[in-house]
């Protein structure tokens, strides 16, 4: 371990593209702020933050980037320091330090990864929807379109959902994979992709992604519905909910949950 390492904090109110598009850059692990992340590493970052203020540039988001060098410490288990369970509906999210909690099904996914663990409002959303409109021993087929940790889906296979799974991002494949094995479900099948290459329909179909991306996938979401099916959608910002409400106006709205400036829908078919 080197004596110092670099620390790129990162603000924006498009923080979720832009935390994507890191990814993409090669960064592995992130600490999300309220408004933004920040991403350490022992080498400089000057390359990433270049990229990311081109993206943005291109984009026309607004963007705050600032590196600073620190001391090197145990990242990991100081934020691990901060890390609290969080209560969801049905379920019960926690890292795998904590104890689960009688009554609630539970859900451990350990937070330094580079995917979701529950805390964000769009994942929270999804989770208060599956727990809500989706029963126990209906004999369901699901898939999870960008799945990220996996957490949904493994949501959905604890509730004795049939789920399928995919992700355009091989590492979150691998990290959903992961965590189905530590919470002792298994997926049907899981998928480096998208819905466009599954090739049946589902009772119920989530995307908890960004909406240019929902939008992009509209059709393909809707036709992998099945009769009287629920499509789950979030990860959408406030601004783009008449748009999704438009798109989607030939299923009928369930429920629509709004999370600060996030939103979150469940449709039937």
């Amino acid at each position: 371990m080197k004596e110092k390492f670099f620390e790129l904090k990162v603000q924006s109110s498009h923080y979720e593209i832009l935390k994507d598009f890191a990814f993409e850059l090669g960064v592995t692990c992130v600490e999300e702020l309220p408004d933004g992340f920040i991403i350490r590493d022992e080498d400089e970052l000057e390359d990433i933050k270049w990229g990311l203020e081109e993206f943005a540039k291109k984009a026309k988001f607004d963007i705050s980037t600032n590196i600073v060098q620190k001391d090197n410490i145990d990242w990991i288990n100081e934020y691990k320091k901060g890390i609290k369970p969080l209560e969801v509906g049905k379920f019960y999210i926690r890292p795998s330090w904590e104890e689960p909690k009688n009554g609630l099904i539970d859900i451990i996914i350990d937070p330094a990864l580079a995917f979701g663990s529950g805390h964000h409002e769009s994942t929270n959303s999804c989770l208060n929807l599956i727990s809500k409109f989706i029963s126990t021993n209906q004999n369901l087929s699901a898939v999870d379109v960008g799945c990220g940790s996996g957490i949904l889906s493994i949501a959905l296979a604890k509730l004795g959902v049939s789920v399928d799974a995919c992700d355009t991002d091989e590492l979150a494949v691998l990290s959903s994979q992961e965590n189905a094995q530590k919470n002792g479900v298994k997926f049907n099948q899981i998928w480096t992709g998208s819905i466009t290459d599954a090739d049946k329909k589902y009772d119920i179909v989530v995307a908890n992604i960004i909406a240019d991306v929902i939008f992009l996938l509209s059709k393909d979401l809707k036709n992998s519905i099945n009769d009287n099916g629920y499509l789950i959608l979030s990860g959408i910002l406030t601004k783009y909910k008449d748009r999704i409400l438009d798109t989607f106006k030939d299923l009928t709205l369930v429920e629509n949950i709004t999370l600060n400036e996030w939103e979150s829908f469940i449709f039937k078919k």
